[in-house]
């Protein structure tokens, strides 16, 4: 989804699938390897020349678990988390959504420092919890 809306054509998961979307729109090894050995190939360069190591970004993820409605229809939870969003925009990522297979809230946020991501997944799921 990101890749689409930025027009990207290289995007990557934790999982360490890399999505290559010239080629296809799924996490593909055999493709991934396949264009690492190209460029190789094309720059005469060993690979440790040539690729840089990947540096993670903090990254936490919780679930709230929730009986009957969704609680991201309430408007005092939509409106708590356009505020985060907001407080959050040029120091970190914020995904909230609603699991497709549980009663789940999935709350994960990324950024920099990794208290302060823990912080804003903490606040999101109290905010939550005091709603379920």
């Amino acid at each position: 989804e990101q890749m689409r809306k930025g027009g990207y054509n290289l995007g990557g998961e934790q999982t360490g699938h890399f999505v290559i979307s010239d080629y296809t729109t799924t996490g593909d090894a055999l493709i991934a390897a396949l264009q690492v050995l190209a460029i190789l190939q094309e720059s005469q360069k060993p690979a440790s020349e040539v690729i840089r190591l990947y540096e993670p970004t903090p990254q936490i993820l919780k679930n709230v678990r929730f009986n009957g409605h969704n609680p991201l229809e309430q408007e005092a939870i939509k409106n708590y988390l356009e505020m985060m969003h907001k407080e959050l925009e040029g120091k970190g990522r914020l995904l909230v959504r609603k699991s497709g297979t549980e009663k789940l809230i999935r709350v994960m946020a990324e950024g920099e420092d990794s208290d302060q991501v823990e912080g804003w997944v903490d606040s999101i799921c109290d905010q939550l919890t005091a709603v379920v």
